[in-house]
C-alpha cells in the first residue's frame, strides 16, 4: 500500500514505516538532521532521492544514519526518467547515474561542441530517447527552440560526465552556470563545500552581473541553529582551500530561511 504523509516532516516519515521512501532534498536534509527519525527508516529497502541534486553532506549523514545509500535519479516533466543510480550498481555522493535503457545523452558547449567526458568538464546536457515528449501545447517556437536537427533535447541543465558514464548535474544553465572571471564555475560545487561547514544549515550560490569579472559569486547562507557562528571569512577560506581561488565567494549573505516553491526547490531567482 502507498502512504501518503502529507507533510512531509521527519516524524511523519518515520511514523510510517514504509518500506520505499522518496522525497525531495530538503526533505532528505531535514531528516538527516533528525537523527531519531534517520534511525527509524534504517529498516526500508530503499530510500529515493529526486528534483534536485542531493547535496554530498546530507548523503553522506543519510548513510551514515540510516545504514542505507539513497538512490538519485534525475528527469523532466518533457524526458521523465532520464538517468539513474542503481538498486544494484554504484552509488556515488554528488552522481546522478547513468542512462536507462533506450536514453542517450551528450554535453555540448555553446557553440555546440562536444564536450569531453572526464568528469570535469561542464556543458548543456541533451537527451534522446522514446520516452521524450512531443512538444509544447501551442508554443512551436518554444518546441522548436528546444530540439536538435539529429533528434536530442536540450534540457536547459549543464551536467559533468565521466569515463564511465556518471553524469553529475550542476544545475540550470540560466542560473547555476557562473562566468566569472573568464572562468566557467558550477553553483552546485560551491554549494557542497559550504555546507561541509558544521554550522551551515543551508546555502544558495548564485551568480550577479559584475562589470569586471562578468558575474560575481554570492553565497546566501542559512546558519545552523545552536551551532556556533561561521563568518563571512571562514566560507570564503573554506571554499578556496577545498576548491580553488576562483571559486571563492566575493560575498557572503547570511539569511533566515531560502525561499523555496511547493516542491521543495530553492527559487534562486528570488534571491537576486
Amino acid at each position: 500500500r502507498v502512504i501518503h504523509t502529507v507533510k512531509p516532516t521527519p516524524e511523519n516519515y518515520a511514523r510510517a514505516k514504509g518500506s520505499l521512501y522518496f522525497g525531495v532534498p530538503t526533505v532528505w536534509s531535514r531528516i538527516a538532521e533528525d537523527e531519531v527519525a534517520a534511525r527509524a527508516l534504517s529498516g526500508a529497502r530503499l530510500l529515493v532521492s529526486g528534483s534536485a541534486p542531493l547535496p554530498v553532506p546530507v548523503f553522506e549523514k543519510l548513510r551514515e544514519r540510516t545504514g542505507l545509500t539513497p538512490i538519485e535519479r534525475y528527469g523532466m516533466s518533457e524526458t521523465m526518467l532520464t538517468l539513474s543510480t542503481r538498486f544494484d550498481g554504484e552509488r556515488r555522493p554528488g552522481w546522478v547515474g547513468v542512462p536507462l535503457r533506450g536514453v542517450e545523452t551528450r554535453l555540448r558547449d555553446e557553440k555546440g561542441n562536444d564536450v569531453p567526458h572526464d568528469g570535469e568538464s561542464i556543458g548543456g546536457l541533451q537527451v534522446r530517447g522514446p520516452m521524450l515528449f512531443d512538444g509544447y501545447l501551442n508554443r512551436p517556437d518554444a518546441t522548436a527552440e528546444s530540439w536538435t536537427e539529429d533528434g536530442y533535447f536540450k534540457t536547459g541543465d549543464v551536467a559533468v560526465i565521466d569515463e564511465g558514464g556518471f553524469h553529475r548535474i550542476v544545475g540550470r544553465e540560466s542560473i547555476d552556470l557562473i562566468k566569472t572571471g573568464g572562468f566557467r564555475v558550477g553553483a552546485g560545487e560551491i554549494e557542497t563545500a559550504i555546507l561541509g561547514h558544521p554550522s551551515v544549515s543551508e546555502v544558495a550560490v548564485i551568480g550577479v552581473p559584475d562589470a569586471d569579472l562578468g558575474q560575481r559569486i554570492i553565497a546566501v547562507v542559512v546558519r545552523k541553529p545552536g551551532s556556533p557562528d561561521v563568518t563571512e571569512a571562514e566560507l570564503v577560506e573554506l571554499v578556496g582551500a577545498e576548491l580553488s581561488a576562483h571559486k571563492r565567494p566575493r560575498e557572503v549573505r547570511f539569511a533566515e530561511t531560502l525561499p523555496r516553491n511547493a516542491m521543495g526547490k530553492v527559487q534562486k531567482r528570488d534571491l537576486w
